[in-house]
């Protein structure tokens, strides 16, 4: 079950991680988005899904984490 948790915590913090970065890049100019909408043009090709459906993605990995964490005490 650990192996589960640690995995699932892994996955939120790449996840956060790719989110602020491109936050971060269209911000900053690195990165060009012509649309504002805080995703790289570049990344809106093929990645899109991953964008429109964050809040569900996060919303599913933080309840397995919470599961997890009350489930191994």
């Amino acid at each position: 079950m650990s192996e589960v948790l640690i995995t699932a915590i892994f996955a939120a913090c790449l996840l956060g991680g790719v989110y602020i970065y491109a936050y971060w890049a269209t911000t900053s100019g690195s990165l060009e988005d012509e649309n504002q909408n805080f995703i790289p043009d570049s990344w809106e090709k093929n990645f899109k899904w991953l964008f429109t459906g964050k809040t569900v993605i996060m919303l599913i990995l933080g309840l397995i984490i919470g599961y997890l964490i009350g489930a191994s005490t």
